[in-house]
């Protein structure tokens, strides 16, 4: 508990930090976690690294992550993700006739939803913290909701339980035996009063209402890409996918919420 205690703190205050001082320090830091990431998804999938097929999908992540760094490339600016990943399935495809099928199909789907999975995941955090003058006030929001989320269904299946309140019912014991409904109700109550919160700082930019259905939809989004990540874990037969951070596992163990919730709310235009 120490060692996760510790980890947490240091980790959480050089995010905090490089995620204030914004620009191409949070735009690297986030392409560098995604691809520790990606390295994760390779070794939960058995998929060597040092294999062609990998590597492309290496480079797929990479071309996803580029026109959010707002870097000066005019052909990769003009590229859209959709012609990227349809020629990444070209060359993937392309790969297993090469290879003679050493490379499998099989193989392809499974890099190629982890392409989409990490590339555009990590991709709408950048493009929001590099979104303009406030580009800093959406990317705290969005991750402070989902920290709150994630706290409040803590501590409050925590609190029912040890106080004995009542007997919490189980949010789905097959994916996260953990997991309450009680504390994922805790979860979204907190995640609303923390969007309010927002509302009241610069009310301008989030009308109350917004806010709250704001908090909702993230706690609720947030809550699944946690238990997506489990879902898939239990399937691998692994606890976590890395062992980066002492006491919390690997990137895609911390970063499961995030990686659903900032595209979901980019691209149904919520933010």
């Amino acid at each position: 508990m120490q060692t996760r205690i510790i980890t947490g703190v240091l980790a959480g205050a050089v995010f905090i930090g490089v995620l204030l001082l914004g620009g191409y320090w949070f735009a690297g830091l986030i392409a560098l976690m995604a691809i520790v990431g990606y390295d994760e998804y390779l070794r939960m999938n058995k998929i060597s690294r040092g294999t062609i097929a990998a590597v492309i999908g290496l480079v797929g992540v990479v071309l996803l992550l580029i026109p959010a760094l707002g870097l000066d490339i005019n052909l990769i600016e003009r590229i859209h993700p959709e012609q990227i990943l349809w020629f990444l399935i070209f060359i993937l495809l392309a790969v297993t006739v090469a290879t003679k099928n050493r490379t499998t199909i099989d193989h392809v789907g499974l890099l190629l939803l982890g392409i989409v999975y990490l590339g555009m995941g990590f991709r709408y955090m950048i493009e929001t913290r590099l979104s303009g003058e406030n580009g800093l006030f959406w990317t705290l929001f969005v991750f402070l909701c989902i920290w709150a989320s994630d706290a409040g269904a803590y501590f409050t299946g925590n609190l029912i339980n040890k106080g004995k309140l009542w007997t919490t019912s189980k949010l789905w014991p097959a994916i996260s035996p953990n997991k309450t409904v009680e504390g994922a109700i805790g979860g979204v109550l907190i995640a609303v009063l923390t969007a309010i919160i927002f509302h009241f700082v610069s009310p301008d930019l989030l009308t109350l209402g917004r806010a709250a259905s704001l908090g909702v939809v993230i706690a609720i989004v947030g809550t699944l890409g946690d238990l997506m990540q489990s879902a898939y874990k239990r399937v691998k037969g692994i606890k976590d996918t890395g062992a980066i951070l002492p006491g919390h596992g690997g990137i895609l163990d911390r970063t499961d919420s995030w990686l659903i919730v900032f595209p979901f709310l980019h691209l149904l235009g919520l933010i």
